[in-house]
This record gives structure tokens, C-alpha cells and sequence, in this order.
């Protein structure tokens, strides 16, 4: 059995880690790149339950329209974005004022990288800033590399929510995770 594939995946990955890579927030001008990398993402199956595709005008639509704790970071190498990651308030009512829920996605040809882990501590630097003191994920079955994600970067599992909603016609579950930032 031969390598190669193994070996080029490694050494395309090795240059992009090695790349500066730049945060920040996110702009009109980033819509067509959050979108085209959220499409890859709901392709997997594995990532949300959204559907596409998100055209760079339904994005900047999207971005436009959410509130100052409900921002939206991309990351740069070279001139393009390759990850974006979002905050948004976990739910209307006040005494969860504090609690974030996030989102990670990164570029296909650019996963396996570190880039996700950037991204999310990126979240986790910010969030205390915007008034959260909690941050959670839901993670839909399947998708191991967002859980290992979150795991690595000290999120806890505190549960799974059966049959939460349909991808393709078929139930999922969605592990819950949250990272408390203030508490050890």
C-alpha cells in the first residue's frame, strides 16, 4: 500500500501551518469566502444542520444583521480566507445573558492544520470581552473533528440531545459541550 497520498496531504499541510495567519474580524468582503466554506462544510453531512448554498449576498445579508455580541471572525493566510468562526447570544432570555454559543468551520483544503484550534481560541480570548462567561457547542453526531476540537481546547461534554434534527431525512443527535470561562 502506498503512502504518497499520505505523505503529499502531510507535507501541503506542514506549508499551510507554516504560513502567517491573520484573525480578524470579518467583513462584507469575506461573505463569498464564509459562504463557499460553509457549503463545503454542510457537504460533509456531519456539520449543521443548515442547508445551501450560501451565496456571498445572502452572507453579507447575514453579517450585516447581527448584533455587536454576535460577532463574526475569518482567518487570512496568504490573501485568503480559509476558517471563520462566530459567537451568538444562546438565547433571548436575560439570566443567559452570559452564554455564547460558537461556531468553527474551516476551509477543506486546509483542515487537519490547526487552524480550527486557532479559531476557536480566538473565541474563547474574546468572548469575555463581548459579556460571556459561558461558551457551548452543539456538535452533530459524526462529526469527531469538531468534538475533538472542542475537547482539546477544554470544553466538557455535559450531554447529548437525541434525534435533535433531520440531515438527508435521517435523526441526529448533537453533543452539547461548554467551556466556562471565568470558573477553573
Amino acid at each position: 500500500m502506498s503512502t504518497a497520498p499520505a505523505m503529499a496531504r502531510r507535507s501541503m499541510l506542514e506549508r499551510v501551518s507554516s504560513r502567517a495567519r491573520l484573525i480578524r474580524r470579518a467583513e462584507g468582503r469575506d461573505a463569498g469566502a464564509i459562504g463557499a466554506i460553509y457549503d463545503e462544510a454542510i457537504a460533509t453531512g456531519v456539520a449543521t444542520f443548515a442547508a445551501g448554498p450560501h451565496e456571498a449576498a445572502e452572507r453579507r445579508e447575514w453579517l450585516a444583521a447581527r448584533g455587536v455580541r454576535a460577532p463574526v471572525w475569518v482567518m487570512e493566510q496568504e490573501g485568503t480566507v480559509q476558517a471563520w468562526s462566530a459567537l451568538a447570544p444562546f438565547s433571548h432570555r436575560p439570566w443567559y445573558d452570559g452564554v455564547a454559543e460558537y461556531t468553527v468551520y474551516v476551509a477543506a483544503g486546509t483542515r487537519g492544520a490547526g487552524l480550527g484550534g486557532e479559531m476557536l481560541a480566538q473565541l474563547v480570548r474574546e468572548a469575555p470581552a463581548l459579556g460571556y462567561w459561558k461558551l457551548v457547542g452543539m456538535i452533530l453526531q459524526g462529526n469527531d473533528a469538531g468534538l475533538a476540537l472542542a475537547l482539546g481546547a477544554g470544553f466538557r461534554e455535559v450531554g447529548t440531545h437525541r434525534a435533535h434534527g433531520r440531515v438527508d431525512g435521517g435523526w441526529r443527535d448533537v453533543t452539547v459541550v461548554e467551556r466556562h470561562l471565568d470558573a477553573p
